[in-house]
């Protein structure tokens, strides 16, 4: 069996290209043939997407005029041209947003190929945005966006959001794939969206249980310098001063907690503009930058006392499973995908979403819960090795393309 992964980019940056790169890298180690096909390359044996520039260029003055995003990128039309796309026995589309790929090819792709799209994020039911956060307009019609800066963000602020949710229904009724959700709530989404005429089904992200794993808290510590006594937290996202991560959300709820608790409590960020967080509190903050391999990654959450994710919306994501794996208790609001991994009493504790005295509450019970905190460290590694395991994850999907194949 031969499967094309189509995405924008096939590095190992942001979590639909990470989970893409891992599905990738455990078909071919379980037999499968697997490439992918993005707008840029990087490794020797992905494949490119034939550029348009110039009708893009043309077709693109039009369609930002219209607030639309993405419906330029007409190069998505010559993928079929692409031998890689016509070998290929299922063609596995992963998030397609990003000014790469026009969602109106669709129709002429799926015609014919057996396809499978994964759901990384909201994009897909809404009229632009990736996040929703409380709107719920992607329901019955999107229109005077009331989040129009949330990516990707309305082209040079024009409100296109209505026509755009039109263009997406109309195109997804006249294509032919299987949809993947990552989470329940997902699932539910789907069936209330322009997308429930479509086959779903549910395939959480996975994890390498092997490369996260708990280690000695103690060890850790002492490796990165952190004092034993201290209270740790750990915070971590590709982009810790974006809007949707709620860093500004996390400080507020950590300023506000009592002093004699602030002195023994260090707050490790994980990821790029750390420094900027950290300039905008008294707090100990530690930002450790960038951190790409599990190993030193796997350092920084066995050396936390908890893992806190103030995100306003997810998928599923990947730090969570990271943090499970290695046998850290998480709090996080209750949004997108987290509450599957975030179980209250049993992995942690989920916050009402945006509500920064639940975050500081759920936050100061656990830190004050060091027996409570151990039975949920163990729960969470026996459920991320029971449910998540990167291994069960690429085997699900084997299964799913012989499904989609055999129909």
């Amino acid at each position: 069996m031969k499967v094309l992964q189509v995405h924008g980019i096939d590095r190992y940056a942001g979590g639909a290209a990470i989970v893409m790169n891992d599905l990738h890298n455990g078909l071919k180690k379980a037999g499968i043939d697997s490439r992918i096909m993005c707008g840029r390359p990087t490794q020797s044996t992905s494949v490119a997407i034939p550029g348009a520039p110039l009708a893009e260029r043309v077709l693109g003055h039009v369609t930002l005029r219209l607030g639309l995003n993405d419906v330029h990128c007409v190069r998505a039309f010559r993928i079929k041209h692409v031998p890689a796309f016509q070998e290929a026995d299922v063609v596995h589309f992963h998030a397609m947003h990003g000014q790469f790929f026009s969602y109106m090819a669709l129709p002429t792709l799926t015609a014919d190929k057996a396809t499978v799209f994964t759901l990384h994020d909201m994009w897909a039911l809404t009229g632009h945005c990736a996040v929703n956060y409380d709107c719920e307009r992607w329901r019955s019609g999107c229109g005077h966006c009331p989040h129009p800066t949330v990516g990707p963000s309305l082209p040079e602020g024009r409100d296109g959001t209505a026509l755009e949710w039109k263009l997406k229904r109309w195109v997804y009724r006249r294509s032919h794939m299987t949809l993947v959700a990552l989470s329940t709530r997902m699932m539910e989404q789907l069936k209330q969206s322009i997308l429930s005429h479509l086959p779903v089904c549910h395939i959480p992200n996975g994890v390498d249980t092997t490369a996260y794993q708990p280690l000695d808290q103690a060890t850790c510590r002492a490796a990165l310098g952190i004092p034993a006594h201290k209270k740790v937290l750990l915070f971590a996202a590709g982009h810790l001063t974006r809007e949707n991560k709620g860093g500004a959300v996390l400080l507020k709820a950590l300023n506000d907690m009592p002093r004699a608790l602030q002195k023994d409590l260090v707050l490790l960020l994980l990821g790029e503009g750390g420094d900027v967080l950290a300039s905008a509190t008294d707090l100990d903050v530690w930002p450790m930058g960038y951190v790409g391999g599990a190993r030193q990654k796997n350092l920084l959450y066995a050396a936390a006392d908890l893992f806190v994710l103030p995100t306003f919306g997810e998928g599923l994501p990947l730090v969570l499973l990271e943090s499970m794996a290695c046998g850290t208790p998480m709090v996080a609001f209750d949004v997108g995908g987290v509450p599957d991994l975030v179980r209250p009493g049993v992995t942690g504790y989920l916050a009402a979403p945006a509500d920064v005295d639940d975050l500081r509450r759920g936050i100061l019970m656990l830190l004050e819960d060091t027996a409570g905190r151990a039975a949920m460290g163990q729960r969470c590694r026996d459920i991320a090795v029971k449910e998540y395991d990167a291994a069960y994850h690429v085997q699900r999907y084997i299964e799913l393309y012989h499904r989609v194949l055999q129909s």
